[in-house]
């Protein structure tokens, strides 16, 4: 998964001599459950298209392994490369791709799961088959494509689950944009900002393990830890530990979660998402 970096701010002297500058692009993978960064790579061109790195995103990960990308990598070669080198991947399937289905897996009131052929029109047709699952999710229906083809190795129901998490990892991004600042690139040259982004997202990896130890000494799943309020009390913990309140960083945390705010409340919309996917896949389980 990739993002690009925001305009640098123009109060930026050494870059104000040219008006607003991008920062280029930085494509990163991260663990789907943990969010831990994986590997990084930078380049200073803001308008290479991101399927420059598909070379180096597909070397990353390990035979077996899967990947979860978006439409911005839509590309029937690289999919095939995925199935040759017997690494897999999960996506979004783009509308009015040509195709045709081969054989039905299974189906429910509420969603689909069928194996097909790709690139009927196309001067370079997807050479393998690869597996199209779709979902009806309230009023419109959602396609992902994966090639894993085997339903006992990935149910529908995860081939879903996963590309949602996709998003969530998005919240990752956002968290170091807006909380640990890298919005914001604070020197022009490749080597500065690859320490600025190194750095950061160091940081990060510890605080995703503080967090991580947080949500397991609670008996909590990783999702409902504010890694937004671990941050910021990391400076109470601070605080308490000049003055010989606390010798623990994990011991402060889970002794008053409520008092620091790091358990994330249920709010409505997630319990109309779990009362929804259960329709769907209840559904599925009777069918």
């Amino acid at each position: 998964m990739h993002r690009r970096n925001e305009e640098l701010r123009k109060k930026l002297k050494a870059l104000q001599g040219e008006g607003t500058v991008l920062g280029g692009i930085r494509m990163m993978v991260v663990e789907a459950f943990s969010h831990r960064l994986v590997n990084s790579w930078y380049t200073e061109d803001a308008q290479a298209n991101e399927k420059t790195f598909c070379n180096q995103l597909l070397a990353t990960l390990p035979k077996g392994g899967l990947l979860i990308f978006d439409l911005g990598f839509f590309k029937f070669a690289w999919f095939d490369e995925f199935t040759n080198t017997e690494k897999f991947f999960v996506t979004r399937f783009r509308e009015k791709t040509a195709h045709r289905v081969v054989r039905s897996l299974s189906s429910g009131p509420f969603y689909r799961d069928e194996i097909i052929q790709m690139g009927l029109h196309h001067t370079n047709p997807c050479q393998h088959q690869v597996r199209l699952v779709s979902v009806l999710w309230g009023k419109s229906w959602y396609h992902y494509l994966t090639n894993v083809l085997d339903p006992a190795v990935l149910s529908p129901q995860q081939v879903c689950d996963l590309y949602r998490r996709r998003w969530r990892i998005e919240d990752a991004f956002g968290l170091t944009k807006r909380l640990l600042g890298l919005a914001y690139l604070w020197v022009g040259a490749s080597n500065g900002v690859q320490i600025q982004i190194f750095a950061t997202w160091i940081f990060y990896a510890v605080l995703t393990v503080v967090s991580a130890d947080v949500a397991i000494a609670l008996n909590q799943p990783l999702e409902r830890i504010s890694l937004e309020m671990v941050f910021l009390r990391l400076y109470h913990y601070a605080r308490a530990l000049l003055r010989g309140d606390a010798s623990d960083l994990i011991s402060y945390f889970t002794s008053r979660p409520q008092l620091l705010g790091l358990v994330k409340s249920e709010r409505k919309r997630h319990r109309q998402s779990a009362d929804q996917s259960q329709l769907i896949w209840g559904t599925a389980a009777l069918s």
